[in-house]
């Protein structure tokens, strides 16, 4: 596990260093959020309605934003050939990226999220709820966006294949997370988001670690 921990480390300090890493993710989330209300205008109790699925396709979209650069510095600059040889099986290789990837990207919109809550006139009583279907869901979007991203790493346009491929795979969490954020922390709902975070970490390492023998070979 030392060799997990190490890319982990490695990949949370190289974060800021690609292209603004989490604050591009993080101004892109506040910007969508905050140009919302402009189009739906001053229905205050519409806002309050639709505010958690609101919160829930900012953080996916700002999430989708950073995904292209999962592997594509490391593939680029050779690293990634040097990974995949070394003692690290290559399914821990991307939980670490996917970890990594979430902590630096994910984690600061929920934290920024009671700061940004106010635009969309969500109910204080929702905040608690909508940020656990946020620490619940989102792994999934990192999980899930390795996939795309190992399958689409060294074409040219990859940006727009991989938001082509992740983007469906993204609409039970959205519909999850949406409904979770407006109620109990035990419904239904969160049952089924945290089941399909599980789903997509039992899964999604073996695939992307696959793809990305496939598109090294």
């Amino acid at each position: 596990m030392s060799g997990f921990w190490t890319v982990v480390l490695r990949d949370i300090r190289l974060a800021g260093r690609l292209g603004g890493g989490p604050l591009v993710g993080l101004c892109f989330f506040i910007i969508v959020v905050t140009m919302v209300p402009f189009g739906v205008g001053a229905d205050l109790p519409l806002l309050a309605r639709i505010g958690p699925g609101i919160l829930w396709v900012a953080v996916l979209l700002a999430t989708l934003l950073s995904l292209d650069r999962l592997f594509q510095a490391d593939y680029e600059d050779g690293s990634l050939d040097l990974f995949l040889m070394s003692p690290l099986p290559a399914e821990l290789l991307v939980l670490a990226k996917c970890l990594a990837h979430w902590l630096t990207n994910t984690v600061p919109l929920i934290i920024a999220m009671p700061a940004v809550a106010f635009l969309v006139n969500l109910d204080g009583d929702l905040l608690l709820p909508l940020v656990v279907s946020l620490l619940v869901g989102s792994p999934a979007l990192s999980l899930i966006g390795a996939l795309g991203a190992a399958l689409t790493i060294g074409v040219r346009r990859g940006g727009l294949v991989l938001s082509l491929i992740v983007l469906p795979l993204y609409v039970p969490a959205l519909i999850f997370g949406a409904a979770a954020g407006t109620g109990d922390l035990a419904a239904t709902p969160m049952l089924f988001l945290g089941a399909f975070s599980l789903a997509a970490l039992a899964l999604t390492p073996f695939a992307a670690a696959a793809a990305l023998r496939i598109s090294l070979s």
